[in-house]
């Protein structure tokens, strides 16, 4: 059997030639080599590249890069900005890259956040049309997420980090599984996702 990493963020140190647009709580580089090592040293054997909206934002230039390198050990899932007038044409051409695998959605103060938004259904819509799952990003607001979740009956969701809040900066939450409590109330040890 194959272990697969469905989530992990592939990325260089911060440098002139590739700057970080903001931070990530990690380390300083987890760059391609470094990945496949730590990935061979825990016996997984493949994993998807979520490219770093903190980092990267809208461009999954490295991710793809590592996918390159490393076809047989990486796919790659790009975030989209579901504002962009062309994105089911862009949603349409990233099914056709090579080692793409999905796109990220995020409900963020900096993208479109509103998920009754027309233009959140048609993003979801042309990745269902295309195969392409959406990492769905709704971390703190699983009311809102199970609502487009909901309308997308068509497409593959997954929820990202089981859909609970993870600060980027210490200490960590004081009841880190609250969220996923409020999931199944009846069952508070269940997990969502």
């Amino acid at each position: 059997m194959r272990v697969i990493d469905v989530q992990v963020h592939a990325y260089e140190r911060n440098h002139p030639g590739r700057p970080w647009a903001g931070h990530l709580h990690g380390p300083e580089s987890a760059n391609g080599p470094e990945m496949v090592a730590a990935m061979d040293a825990v016996g997984v054997d493949a994993a998807v590249i979520v490219s770093s909206f903190n980092l990267y934002r809208l461009d999954p230039s490295y991710a793809l890069a590592v996918q390159a390198v490393w076809p047989d050990r990486f796919r790659v899932v790009t975030p989209v900005d579901v504002t962009d007038p062309a994105i089911e044409e862009f949603v349409a051409e990233w099914a056709k890259t090579p080692g793409a695998r999905g796109i990220r959605i995020m409900l963020r103060d900096e993208l479109l956040s509103d998920p009754a938004d027309p233009r959140m259904r048609r993003t979801f819509a042309a990745a269902g049309r295309h195969g392409l799952p959406v990492n769905f990003l709704c971390w703190g607001r699983l009311d809102e997420g199970t609502e487009v979740v909901k309308r997308n009956p068509d497409t593959v969701i997954v929820i990202d980090h089981l859909g609970l809040l993870q600060p980027n900066e210490p200490p960590p939450l004081a009841e880190p599984w609250a969220d996923c409590r409020s999931c199944w109330p009846s069952q508070p040890t269940r997990m969502c996702g």
